[in-house]
């Protein structure tokens, strides 16, 4: 059954009719003992994230975004609820199986880049893919190559991190976590480190390997303008969710 929106059929985007659902968080509480206290971070958390969609998750400091990204990765567990990631509910997985399961469909985008300072962007772009052992050197060394070009570092592939402006060093840790071809990116505070010029080559950038790759992208973001370039935007308070906003498309 299709959801109802107000846009023109052909401007509607594609998550909308979809429905195999890359993400599922049902019931998603995270609790934490501080002395005494028994303090809560999240409070029942539920929501559907649709194969391919771009969403972005916004709250003041404070709220549980980031608590509620290392759930939805499996980087972490909750005290109660499920998070189902692909039709494989984290829960039920040893933590063998859960690995492996960011290692084949999940990629990460950090605020802090992340980058080996030892290794070439080229070499840090190939890091998942030797990990893995899923393709060969030669295969490796293509695909960061090429991701590196779409990124608009073709002509910085042998320069180290300590050589790279910090919108350079992202766009290095975006290429890195595309070359595995992830069916979902979690991406925290992509910009919180770059002017504002920067950050938005960062954003088109996602816009674009969104549409292009099909990747279903969730971002934890403070930007509320950032959050408006996305397609859904939900929003936090005091560990609950208190808005969840569809934004119409650009008629770009």
């Amino acid at each position: 059954m299709r959801a109802a929106s107000t846009a023109p059929a052909a401007q509607r985007p594609i998550f909308f009719f979809r429905s195999n659902r890359m993400l599922v968080a049902r019931g998603l509480t995270k609790e934490y003992q501080s002395g005494t206290q028994r303090l809560t971070v999240l409070r029942d958390v539920s929501f559907d994230v649709p194969q391919g969609a771009f969403v972005s998750i916004v709250g003041p400091s404070g709220s549980g975004k980031t608590t509620l990204l290392g759930l939805l990765a499996g980087l972490d567990t909750p005290s109660q609820g499920t998070v189902s990631l692909d039709g494989e509910e984290f829960g039920s997985l040893d933590e063998d199986r859960r690995a492996k399961l960011r290692g084949e469909k999940v990629g990460f985008v950090f605020q802090s880049f992340q980058l080996i300072p030892t290794l070439t962007a080229l070499e840090n772009v190939q890091v998942p893919l030797e990990l893995s052992g899923a393709v060969s050197a030669k295969e490796a060394t293509t695909r960061a190559r090429d991701l590196l070009a779409r990124v608009g570092l073709g002509d910085r592939t042998h320069h180290f991190p300590q050589q790279l402006s910090g919108g350079e060093q992202q766009r290095v840790a975006l290429a890195r976590a595309f070359v595995n071809e992830p069916r979902i990116l979690f991406a925290d505070e992509p910009t919180g480190n770059l002017d504002g010029t920067t950050g938005e080559r960062i954003v088109e950038l996602l816009q674009a390997l969104n549409r292009e790759r099909g990747c279903t992208i969730v971002l934890v973001t403070h930007d509320i303008t950032l959050a408006a370039r996305t397609q859904r935007t939900i929003r936090l308070r005091d560990g609950a969710v208190v808005e969840d906003i569809r934004h119409e498309p650009s008629a770009s």
